[in-house]
């Protein structure tokens, strides 16, 4: 068993406040979850991700969720630790509201493709799964981004927001920068834009990720 350290808490909150600074979420918006061994620290439900402080951290079991700590975890946990179970490959799952990919979700249409610069197919995903719209906090929502980050490592969430995981902080952030950078050209740009062709997707994973299509 892994024992949780204030280093290991410590490290959370402030990773938990670089979220804010990069605008991925505003107030008591998004959450956030860090394995660590057989437990998983989760920001407190209701709490403010960039504002989170060490009493708002929850300690979970990654087993069956319960709470090792007394700290109530977010209302998004059994999602969080779903993607963490069934994916051994990452480590962090961050659910963020950032403006431009949020704007994104709220459209009746989404746009085609975000593959608009190199950054999103190699970082983000080439194809990103959109689930419809379900009740914040539900199981019916747990259950359907589970299943679609099982083979992806970005999802958007109609009329909510995004999530995005990673094998550590940096790389969970990376995609949810490059997702917002994204969604930015995407609305700013509106139809004159001239997104990568399948081929062009091809050739960059091919040299930089040696995927053979």
């Amino acid at each position: 068993m892994t024992d949780i350290t204030q280093q290991h808490i410590e490290e959370f909150v402030r990773q938990a406040h670089r979220v804010g600074k990069c605008g991925l979420t505003i107030c008591s918006s998004g959450n956030l979850s860090w394995r660590i061994g057989d437990k998983v620290l989760l920001s407190g439900t209701g709490s403010w991700v960039p504002e989170l402080t060490a009493d708002r951290v929850a300690i979970v079991s990654l087993a069956d969720g319960s709470s090792l700590n007394g700290v109530r975890p977010t209302m998004e946990a059994t999602f969080h630790l779903g993607v963490l179970r069934q994916r051994t490959d990452i480590n962090v799952v961050l659910h963020f509201q950032s403006p431009y990919a949020t704007a994104i979700a709220c459209r009746r249409t989404l746009p085609e493709t975000l593959n608009f610069t190199a950054e999103v197919p190699l970082h983000v995903g080439d194809t990103i799964p959109a689930i419809p719209f379900l009740r914040p906090g539900s199981k019916e929502l747990a259950d359907a981004v589970v299943s679609a980050m099982a083979t992806h490592n970005s999802v958007i969430l109609k009329k909510h927001g995004q999530v995005t995981c990673g094998k550590d902080f940096n790389q969970a952030i990376e995609r949810a920068m490059f997702f917002e950078m994204a969604a930015r050209i995407a609305v700013v740009n509106g139809s004159d834009i001239d997104p990568l062709t399948t081929g062009e997707i091809d050739d960059l994973e091919e040299y930089f990720l040696g995927k053979s299509h």
